[in-house]
């Protein structure tokens, strides 16, 4: 499962369909265009709480990895624990490989 979501990201980060960091994903969230939030497993608490009750307020989808933010950020080229999916396609398909 890690691989291929890993591998998933980087094409979606080279297409252009996500956000990575705090205020790029809030950003993404409060405009409406994040249909997934990914976060890894060594996030701080302080920093998931605050997007956490942020995704909820505006009805996101949130799934918490069991990835480190270092292998996140290998396969997006930016070290980030916070990852927003901004395309349905994307969204559904990293939905189905997390839950598999």
């Amino acid at each position: 499962m890690n691989n291929k979501l890993l591998s998933l990201l980087g094409i979606a980060r080279r297409a252009g369909r996500i956000s990575l960091g705090f205020d790029a994903v809030v950003d993404s969230v409060h405009g409406g265009q994040c249909k997934l939030l990914l976060l890894a497993n060594n996030l701080s608490e302080r920093t998931k709480r605050a997007i956490v009750r942020t995704a909820d307020d505006s009805k996101v989808k949130t799934v918490f990895l069991d990835i480190p933010m270092e292998e996140l950020g290998a396969s997006v080229g930016k070290l980030t624990g916070i990852i927003s999916v901004n395309d349905q396609g994307f969204a559904d398909k990293m939905i189905t490989l997390c839950n598999g």
